[in-house]
Formats: C-alpha cells, sequence, structure tokens
C-alpha cells in the first residue's frame, strides 16, 4: 500500500444499515383522533411547537322569509395545541 492512497484493495469494505424503530417524540401523532369539549377532532400535523387539529362546526340551520328551512355547513374549524396535549386518543395506534 503506497502512503498516498486511501483505498487499500487488500480490505474488506465495511458498510451497515442500522435500523431502529423511530420514537415520536410528541404524544400526538397526525391521524389520531381526540375529543375536545365532547366534540371530535382529529391532528392532522405536528411539529415541535404545536398540533393542528381541525374539528367540525354545526351546521346552520334556519328559515327563510317564505318559511323554507336552509341549511349551510361551514367549513372545518382550525386550531393549534402542544403536540404533547394530555387529551385523550380514541384511535390509538400500536408501534
Amino acid at each position: 500500500m503506497k502512503h498516498g492512497s486511501i483505498l487499500n484493495p487488500a480490505q474488506i469494505e465495511f458498510f451497515a444499515l442500522v435500523w431502529r424503530p423511530f420514537n415520536h417524540s410528541f404524544r400526538l401523532r397526525a391521524g389520531d383522533v381526540i375529543r375536545m369539549n365532547n366534540r371530535l377532532c382529529r391532528v392532522v400535523r405536528v411539529n415541535a411547537s404545536a398540533a393542528v387539529v381541525i374539528v367540525n362546526q354545526p351546521a346552520r340551520v334556519f328559515l327563510t322569509r317564505f318559511d323554507k328551512p336552509v341549511q349551510f355547513q361551514p367549513p372545518p374549524a382550525t386550531f393549534r395545541i402542544s403536540p404533547n396535549s394530555e387529551s385523550e386518543i380514541l384511535n390509538p395506534r400500536t408501534a
């Protein structure tokens, strides 16, 4: 082997893949269903500072001037909570 050479043809090449299960650093994960204020909510996204949660809003029903019922379904409300919130997860995932 020469002093300037980095590779040694006599040396066996060493390569290893270390597989460890990913430990979730947060209690909540995307896709979890939780209960807040007796309403079902879904966790959309989780990062280091917050978990983004959506909840369906109740439909608005009212009568028009001509006594016809009208119903509007507002879009889901979005709010943020701590990613380590102690709320009950209704669809726990194992592993």
